[in-house]
């Protein structure tokens, strides 16, 4: 594609943000966010009080594949300028989920009654930016082809404590015949800050899931007999370990309902 064409390109695509998130603003889209906005990064949140967002920072560089760290807001202010020109990550998600003294007390999609002048923004990536990726290798997504969430369960695999944070690692699945299982692992690799390739290959009982139909999070897709089930780290990851922190307050997205943002998933790739 010339210069000149690829430029009015990532324009045309930059342009799908906005609108989306006002969207979501306006609470006309609740739902998922799987499938939306084709090629540009989603993020995962995190919103934690000052006094907790050293240690969830060292949590989040000592686990860089469950939590790949993409943008950290100023304390108290809801912008984030490097992710988008208009954000406010007070209204821009689809549903919140709030946490208290590490319970999951209730779900809003508006937190400006919430906001605290010293909460910090974590934006973690998500596996929903590589699912772009696979699709433009030819790889069709089980979740997306249902128009489901993508199925996430609770592992056995601990995740390296950091401060007050510790837990075990939540996995998304996805499912692949044994070709393009190798292809999709092929594909994820080159997107780390997406969460890299999947952690684990077959037999669910191996990482603690003894009901593949029945996930913690999401939605159940169809798993063929013919397919492998592979698991990718995922963004809710970081709701465990506050289960186990136990801040006074924090406030995430919930599981499936990310944060749309103006940065290409090209942008997390490595060539």
């Amino acid at each position: 594609m010339p210069i000149g064409d690829y430029s009015e390109f990532k324009i045309n695509l930059l342009d799908q943000a906005a609108p989306l998130r006002a969207s979501i603003r306006s609470g006309a889209h609740t739902g998922t966010t799987s499938g939306l906005a084709p090629s540009l990064v989603q993020g995962n949140v995190v919103i934690l009080p000052a006094d907790w967002a050293a240690d969830f920072l060292m949590y989040c560089q000592s686990n860089p594949v469950a939590l790949p760290l993409i943008a950290v807001s100023e304390p108290g202010n809801p912008a984030l300028p490097d992710l988008g020109h208009d954000l406010d990550i007070r209204t821009d998600i689809p549903e919140y989920q709030v946490f208290r003294d590490g319970e999951r007390a209730e779900t809003v999609t508006d937190i400006r009654d919430l906001w605290q002048g010293d909460f910090v923004t974590f934006v973690l990536g998500c596996s929903f930016s590589f699912e772009d990726a696979l699709t433009r290798a030819g790889l069709s997504i089980r979740n997306v082809e249902q128009q489901a969430n993508v199925s996430m369960y609770r592992s056995n695999i601990a995740t390296r404590p950091a401060g007050r944070f510790h837990g075990n690692m939540v996995v998304s699945m996805r499912p692949f015949i044994a070709a393009d299982a190798i292809r999709a692992i092929q594909v994820t690799t080159r997107l780390p800050k997406a969460h890299g390739a999947p952690v684990h290959m077959g037999d669910p009982r191996l990482i603690g899931i003894n009901d593949i139909s029945a996930p913690d999070f999401g939605d159940p897709v169809t798993v063929k007999d013919d397919e492998l089930p592979l698991f990718w780290a995922c963004g809710v990851t970081p709701q465990v370990a506050l289960e186990n922190a136990r801040p006074p307050i924090a406030i995430t997205h919930v599981p499936g309902k990310m944060l749309l943002t103006e940065r290409l998933n090209e942008e997390l790739a490595v060539l």
